[in-house]
């Protein structure tokens, strides 16, 4: 039986070892890592991988792009993709800085408590890798969302790049650059996920426990100090305020198991592309 085999394609000079780590507990048999990968150095990678099995043996060797910069690991994917012939490729994977498996685990944990057909949302420091997915990922499922940051320019331009996709309901734009701010923008919400930078606070406990149509809050941020006051890392659905908290760490073992099912699905067939709504149907299906 062919083996199988998954090129890490890094950004960075080193390869994530964590990602690596992953992928062999996924059943990787084989893993070839590459750090310091840029664009124009993907297509002889690529073409390795595509013209050394023929047939249904392609499905066996897949290629997984990591890094801790999305925006230049999705530049590498889109030079895998240009770098196929027709039905001559091998399946992808996109989660650079864990950003597709964080955002579709946070989200799948708050439909747990928020039906998203029907839910109110914020995304706070919404303007990053994550906190983009998250809001696309409920926009996506008929959530109303508003993704917010401390420049409400900066939301506005995030704003106008997701509502390119078609979207029932359109991302809006928030600020929150004071507690003030904070805590208007959150009125009347049922979801508040907090993608922010490591270590910033963007909601103290005060806020967070005044509101009254709170159903979930999940804080994204395992530095201290908490992107939430009130919400401890490794909380899961756990009472804060009128409503459930969750943490980095609460989500992640969901997280870790979406990782582990979407690196073993690459080798079901041979055309797979998984970005962030591909994982995020992934997650939903383990729960």
């Amino acid at each position: 039986m062919t083996s199988k085999i998954l090129i890490q394609l890094d950004i960075d000079s080193q390869p994530s070892s964590f990602d690596s780590v992953v992928a062999i507990d996924a059943g990787v048999e084989h893993l070839l890592p590459y750090g310091g990968v840029k664009p124009e150095s993907v297509t002889s990678l690529v073409h390795g991988a595509m013209f050394t099995r023929g047939g249904k043996e392609l499905k066996n060797t897949a290629i997984f792009v990591g890094g801790s910069d999305v925006g230049k690991a999705e530049a590498v994917l889109a030079a895998c993709r240009s770098a196929f012939f027709g039905p001559i490729r091998v399946s992808l994977m996109l989660d650079a800085n864990g950003c597709n498996t964080t955002a579709a685990a946070a989200v799948v944990a708050a439909a747990r408590h928020a039906p998203l057909a029907t839910a109110k949302a914020v995304v706070l420091g919404g303007t990053g890798p994550v906190g983009r997915r998250v809001a696309q990922l409920m926009a996506a499922d008929g959530a109303e969302v508003i993704l917010a940051s401390r420049s409400r320019e900066r939301a506005s331009v995030a704003c106008r790049q997701l509502n390119t996709q078609p979207f029932d309901y359109p991302i809006k734009p928030g600020q929150s650059g004071s507690t003030s701010e904070t805590a208007a923008l959150l009125q009347d919400q049922g979801i508040v996920i907090a993608c922010g930078a490591a270590g910033a606070q963007l909601i103290d406990k005060a806020t967070i426990s005044d509101l009254s149509s709170l159903k979930v809050a999940i804080d994204l941020n395992a530095v201290p100090p908490a992107g939430i006051e009130g919400i401890s890392v490794t909380d899961k659905a756990q009472p804060i305020g009128h409503g459930i908290g969750y943490g980095a760490i609460g989500v992640g073992g969901l997280k870790m198991k979406t990782h582990r099912a979407a690196i073993g699905s690459l080798f079901t067939s041979n055309d797979k592309v998984l970005d962030a709504a591909e994982i995020y149907a992934i997650a939903k299906a383990i729960g």
